[in-house]
């Protein structure tokens, strides 16, 4: 999981829940202060029929808010929408529980409908609307499915991002081992060739010696001869055997050079990621190379109180403690020592447009070559 992000898997299983909760209950408000400000304005409909007495307002009131229901998506879609409306000393008016015979059209009733009509319309009705948007209905489920559908998306789209990542680190990878492997391949083959010379001059070294013990059974050679002959074949044999240390002694450096370039890369790096950091985080102050690679050379728990020095010169260089001056012999420039961590050493400085300069960093063992440094600067 070091290119995707629990937090985002856990997000994406969490949210479609809460988010579908969330806007049921947005919309379920919404639409019911929409119903209620829509219903007010229509559930009454035309007085005149009502003063007429050509139809009750129980009526009048029913056939309003039927009509208007059934123009609505949401009930149909799931939605449970109540509609009640009530005189002021809690009659209801809507909706009609039973069915009352219809006496509009008598004329003795039309003075009669009229009056109850007014009388309703005077007392003040209370229209109350309710919505509630149940689970498992059709717009619920859309709601939801929704939700779960840009979860996936998102959960896609980081896994992806992750993936790609991941591809990209394994081409560079194997670009690096390649190039390391040329390399290996270039020294492993100068490592035969010396040891196909050495193997070259122990055959060499073994001739001789049998040259040697076919010279020391003539009889016939004086001993002057002899001994001067011994005394060029042991120049040889030490000529030999220098040879062989200096192909030894090649070797060794060889394979120092591995080390010493597998060390270089890996603290190139470092400094690299270091420089960009500090040049990232630090905009206010200037740091030498020389401070990047000190800070580098420290052990861990000192680098944190060294970089919280650093932290204090970029935001106020003024509340940082500062133990003496150093005075260089070579120009007029004076740095100042900061002590962390009992054993490190700051050493910084103002420039001429009153910035702050961080010169170099190590500590109380390094503090011989960081004063030279600072009198060679």
């Amino acid at each position: 999981m070091k290119y995707f992000s629990l937090k985002i898997l856990i997000l994406c299983i969490i949210l479609p829940p809460v988010f579908y909760v969330l806007t049921i209950q947005f919309m379920e408000n919404q639409f019911q202060m929409r119903y209620l400000s829509e219903i007010k304005d229509i559930y009454i409909g035309d007085t005149k029929p009502l003063f007429d007495g050509r139809i009750s307002l129980k009526e009048s009131i029913k056939k309003n808010i039927d009509q208007y229901l059934l123009k609505q998506i949401l009930p149909h879609w799931g939605a449970n929408l109540e509609v009640v409306v009530t005189t002021k000393y809690g009659i209801i008016l809507y909706p009609s529980f039973f069915e009352e015979k219809d006496n509009s059209m008598l004329t003795h009733d039309s003075m009669r409908l009229a009056t109850e009509n007014y009388n309703y319309l005077n007392e003040g009705m209370k229209l109350n609307v309710d919505l509630e948007i149940r689970y498992n209905t059709l717009i619920s489920n859309i709601i939801l499915i929704f939700y779960i559908l840009l979860s996936i998306l998102i959960f896609y789209h980081y896994y992806t991002k992750g993936i790609k990542k991941i591809k990209d680190k394994e081409l560079r990878k194997n670009y690096e081992i390649g190039n390391l492997i040329q390399v290996q391949e270039k020294y492993t083959s100068r490592i035969e060739r010396i040891s196909g010379e050495r193997q070259k001059l122990s055959k060499e070294l073994k001739c001789i010696k049998k040259e040697l013990d076919k010279e020391k059974i003539k009889a016939d050679r004086t001993e002057n001869d002899m001994i001067e002959e011994i005394m060029t074949l042991e120049k040889t044999i030490k000529k030999s055997l220098k040879q062989q240390n200096k192909q030894k002694d090649e070797i060794e450096l060889l394979r120092k050079n591995i080390d010493q370039f597998e060390h270089n890369k890996h603290k190139s790096k470092a400094t690299k990621i270091t420089i960009k950091r500090f040049n990232t985080l630090y905009k206010n102050i200037k740091i030498n190379n020389k401070a990047i690679d000190g800070f580098i050379r420290l052990p861990d728990d000192i680098k944190i109180k060294s970089e919280e020095i650093i932290h204090q010169l970029n935001e106020d260089a003024s509340v940082v403690s500062i133990k003496r001056k150093v005075f260089a012999k070579k120009n007029t420039q004076t740095a100042f020592e900061v002590i962390f961590a009992y054993s490190g050493r700051l050493y910084f400085s103002k420039t001429k447009d009153n910035k702050i300069e961080v010169l170099t960093i190590g500590t109380k063992n390094t503090q011989n070559k960081d004063l030279q440094f600072l009198n060679n600067l």
